[in-house]
């Protein structure tokens, strides 16, 4: 890893611990606004996945992700996040192809990936399989080689007038002025423009908290009026007021940097109940949050948690509140890196590895569970306590009609517990294919192996 994602990582790190600690009064800049914006009920029973064109393939292109359609719909997913789509910056680039998110024409397409009619066809094909498409878009600055350099009042500028990067470590871009009205109506036409003629869903914004609030407020109403049923997803986790009124949902940064600390033993499984619950106490009642546990900023989850570690931090997103995200390969145990240099250089994904547990097959009775199950589609999280919280979160998900208790631990080592629960009579262990079959000793009394897993399931009689 170079040393400018290093010090990203580390100031990360550093922050996100303070929002788990210290909570909400950490980070408060504005009062959070007393409500979130109402979502659709369809995203909130809605699997995500994240697709990095050039590394999703050997080929690195739309028609290769076209070719995997019929697979991704049958894996459960209803949503495809296709990462910068633009041609790539040259000045000041990083590696040898540079970050998609170095972008120098918002209304281009990087001709590695295809030609315009490759795209719509994508688009298309997902459309038939009743899949949704947002495109990526870092709006808030440019490559240094931008087709916007022709209007430098669009930049924001130091003392000497000279245009600056938006972050010391994010030297192959360079920030853009919000304060400069042409610029918003530039941004606007950008996003309505891939609307119209491509007919995305929507988008994911690229650190929208670097973008004033009222650009992506406007900006939503004006997509609104051309799509009723736009969808905006933010790269923030610490910003309530954008899921007010422009945004459907936010990233779930700081859970993901619990779980991480708790699987590499920098922290207790009680640290992750804590963030999740200081996030419930920081956004509005009805927020909702992306849940992840791979990113294209961070090293592949297998080898940051080994396998057994990265599908029981998975397994715990799917079972949260929120909108599960899976990352370009990860339900293949995929290992090839991430972050740097995987954003600046072709690796593409090995879709066929050894040695790994059915991945694909848990992952997709896993999901398959969730969206046949109305207890996985509110929001309500009951945390339940157990005598080895310091290793095992355990949490139940119910409706009127039916409960699930979760347990996941994040220990190297087994571990025997008991659950505090009220009424453990008729809980039955879930059966989930590619698995071995689960402990049949009734609850509350619980066993689980090394970064181990178990559901149980509970029906009303009728």
């Amino acid at each position: 890893m170079n040393k400018s994602l290093q010090i990203v990582g580390k100031v990360l790190a550093v922050f996100v611990t303070l929002l788990v600690v210290a909570g909400p009064a950490a980070h408060a800049q504005t009062p959070a606004p007393s409500a979130a914006r109402v979502v659709p009920e369809w995203l909130r029973r809605s699997v995500a996945y994240q697709i990095f064109p050039r590394n999703f393939s050997a080929q690195g292109d739309f028609n290769a992700i076209t070719a995997r359609l019929d697979e991704l719909h049958d894996f459960g997913v209803d949503i495809l996040w296709l990462m910068p789509i633009h041609p790539i910056g040259q000045e000041r680039k990083k590696g040898s192809l540079g970050s998609p998110y170095s972008v120098r024409d918002f209304y281009a397409i990087n001709p590695d990936y295809g030609t315009a009619a490759d795209l719509k066809r994508l688009v298309q094909e997902a459309h038939q399989r009743g899949m949704k498409v947002a495109l990526d878009i870092a709006a808030g600055h440019t490559s240094w080689d931008c087709v916007l350099m022709e209007h430098p009042e669009f930049y924001q500028k130091d003392d000497q007038g000279r245009i600056v990067s938006p972050n010391p470590a994010w030297t192959d871009v360079a920030a853009l002025d919000y304060d400069n009205q042409g610029l918003r109506r530039y941004m606007i036409d950008v996003l309505k423009y891939w609307v119209r003629e491509f007919d995305v869903d929507g988008f994911r914004c690229d650190v929208a908290f670097t973008v004033p609030t009222d650009f992506w407020e406007t900006a939503r109403a004006e997509l609104a009026s051309m799509n009723p049923d736009v969808i905006m997803f933010a790269d923030a986790s610490a910003k309530p007021e954008l899921l007010s009124k422009a945004f459907d949902m936010d990233n779930s940064w700081p859970l993901l940097y619990a779980v991480s600390r708790a699987i590499n033993g920098l922290s207790t499984a009680e640290f992750v109940v804590k963030s999740w619950q200081n996030t419930r106490q920081q956004f509005p009642a009805g927020a909702l949050h992306m849940r992840f546990s791979d990113s294209q900023h961070e090293v592949r989850a297998v080898a940051r948690f080994g396998i057994q570690g990265a599908l029981a931090a998975q397994v715990m997103m799917l079972g949260l509140d929120g909108v599960p995200l899976f990352y370009n390969g990860m339900e293949v145990g995929d290992a090839a890196e991430s972050a740097d240099p995987a954003l600046f250089e072709k690796l593409p994904v090995f879709w066929q590895p050894g040695g790994r547990p059915a991945l694909r097959e848990i992952y997709r009775d896993l999901i398959k569970l969730r969206k046949a199950s109305p207890a996985f589609w509110n929001d309500e999280v009951t945390w339940l306590t157990n005598d080895v919280s310091d290793r095992v979160v355990s949490f139940m998900r119910q409706e009127d009609k039916q409960a699930f208790v979760m347990l996941v631990s994040f220990s190297n080592q087994p571990v025997k517990g008991t659950l505090a629960l009220s009424d453990p009579a008729g809980f039955e262990p879930v059966s989930i294919r590619g698995m071995p079959e689960p402990s049949k000793n009734p609850l509350p009394e619980f066993q689980l192996g090394a970064y181990d897993w178990q559901i149980y399931q509970r029906v009303a009689s009728k």
